[in-house]
């Protein structure tokens, strides 16, 4: 049975071969919509109570919002019991005063009313005097004050009443609401992605020619929710944005226009996923507004989505075609759709499994005279000079030795930046002299470093940006003497200083110079 109820649905009835037995499956319950789709509200007002004289109140308005066929039924009415009161006054009195026995008025008798013999003669008169149709046969003569008055009090009666029913009667007509039959709006709403944002969209359209002023639109969301309080709220309405803040719910409606809601923490469909939307139940309320520029008359169109007329993953397909001279609209597709490739997550859960972003590099400090390294020097590389100054704030790890050998190597290294502040002139801008170090550091400069490659170590002292290679930095590393490695082995920094200089024979004194040839 489930895979029947699979292959054709849950609208089925499926009968047992005895006829004894039948079994029925659950048919989908229709949803109860707050707006229909031609723009009615669903909602009926009861038990008012003492609150029904406030219609009467106003009475204009009541009218106006009657169906046709009751204000058809009142206009008739009212109009004829309005002639057959006024015509049985004009009878009653043409009978107080004796003119209905006087059958063949003598020519010295003067009635009310001329030629009224009867009831139907009296109606007569009152027709062709509201009317003012004026036969000239029935007349109203200068010997009747009553005549006279009635004849005032018929004529204002039938100004306020003709006043009345005919405006009611105008307004009704003249009423926007016909106006937005030749506005549509597209049957689903869809769910896809716009500019690399999920957005909530459907169509809107003007079948005339004229235009709409100062049209403006609008959504609600009906949904009931329930408080953390615990209060209870059915059918609670939420704005949806559609373009408020950028001026885009401002339409300028000569062509079907898709509009976008897009759904980002402040909308209501933040955790609203392809899943999640079968299980939801809400209604989109759609509100158009604009002025009619024909008559000039505020209109409003009314439409809704429930939540089955959402379509995820869809895209409306296009209807506007350039044609010689003109653009043309075409109305057959304006209800369709076509599938797109659209994430099935919400955007909370496309925000929580997006990847971390990386942390800033360490800023380095751009030096334009600084030479490239390595492969014509790469883009992503900086490089800084490194004056013997500047090495001297070089935090050493020399803490994780012991004690002694940290004794010894910071002896040693005192040594060699003395020794290197006061040798020949670096990028820094120092002059030095190795004249003043102690013999056997210059014994050990002298012996460690080779003439033939001392011209080699005219290099600038450099400092690799963080980005660098590992291999490079090992590559930079080969490239200076084994004797300058040795002496730096104990300080495990990534800055490299190389000897600069002349021969270290050439700035001792003479003394020495030649104690030093001898040996």
């Amino acid at each position: 049975m489930s895979a029947i109820r699979r292959k054709f649905g849950e609208d089925y009835q499926v009968v047992n071969t005895n006829r004894s037995i039948t079994f029925s499956a659950p048919v989908k319950r229709k949803r109860q919509r707050f707006v229909e789709k031609n723009g009615r509200c669903n909602v009926q007002h009861g038990n008012l109570g003492g609150e029904t004289s406030r219609y009467i109140s106003d009475l204009f308005t009541t009218l106006v919002d009657l169906k046709w066929r009751w204000n058809l039924l009142i206009f008739i009415l009212t109009y004829t019991v309005a002639w057959l009161v006024m015509a049985s006054m004009w009878w009653v009195i043409a009978f107080i005063r004796g003119d209905l026995s006087h059958s063949g008025h003598d020519a010295s008798y003067t009635p009310c009313v001329a030629n009224v013999y009867n009831f139907p003669s009296a109606f007569l008169f009152f027709i062709e005097t509201e009317a003012t149709i004026g036969y000239g046969y029935r007349y109203i003569t200068e010997k009747c004050p009553e005549g006279i008055i009635l004849f005032l009090f018929q004529s204002l009666l039938g100004s306020i009443v003709d006043a009345f029913l005919i405006g009611c009667m105008f307004i009704k007509m003249s009423q926007p609401k016909k106006r937005a039959e030749t506005l549509m709006f597209s049957q689903d709403a869809v769910i896809s992605q716009r500019d690399g944002k999920l957005c909530l969209m459907f169509r809107v359209g003007n079948l005339r020619n004229s235009h709409m002023v100062s049209a403006q639109i609008r959504c609600k969301l009906i949904k009931s929710r329930q408080t953390p309080e615990g209060e209870f709220l059915p059918l609670d309405q939420c704005e949806l944005d559609v373009g408020f803040g950028t001026g885009a719910d401002q339409l300028f409606l000569v062509s079907p226009l898709t509009i976008c809601h897009e759904i980002n923490t402040k909308s209501p469909f933040f955790d609203l996923s392809q899943r999640s939307l079968m299980n939801e139940q809400f209604e989109i309320v759609v509100i158009l507004e604009g002025i009619v520029e024909t008559t000039g008359m505020t209109c409003q169109a009314r439409t809704s989505y429930t939540e089955d007329e959402v379509l995820w993953g869809h895209r409306f397909l296009p209807v506007m075609s350039l044609e010689e001279g003109f653009f043309r609209v075409d109305y057959s597709q304006f209800h369709n759709t076509f599938e797109v490739n659209t994430p099935p997550y919400s955007v909370k859960e496309q925000e929580e499994k997006s990847p971390l972003t990386s942390p800033n590099p360490l800023p380095v400090a751009p030096t334009p005279s600084s030479p490239p390294l390595g492969n014509g020097g790469r883009g992503g590389r900086r490089e800084r000079l490194l004056s013997a100054d500047y090495a001297d704030h070089v935090e050493e790890p020399t803490f994780r030795l012991p004690s002694k050998l940290q004794r010894m190597s910071s002896t040693r290294e005192e040594l060699l930046w003395k020794g290197l502040k006061t040798g020949p002139a670096l990028p820094g801008g120092k002059a030095s002299s190795t004249g003043d170090l102690p013999l056997s550091i210059q014994r050990l400069r002298s012996s460690s470093i080779p003439v033939a490659r001392q011209g080699q170590l005219e290099e600038q002292v450099q400092l690799l940006s963080l980005d660098g290679d590992a291999e490079e930095i090992e590559l930079e590393k080969h490239r200076l003497p084994s004797a300058v490695n040795t002496i730096a082995a104990p300080t495990p920094t990534p800055v490299q200083i190389p000897l600069v200089g002349s021969r270290p024979e050439d700035n001792l004194p003479a003394k020495l110079r030649r104690m030093n040839a001898d040996r």
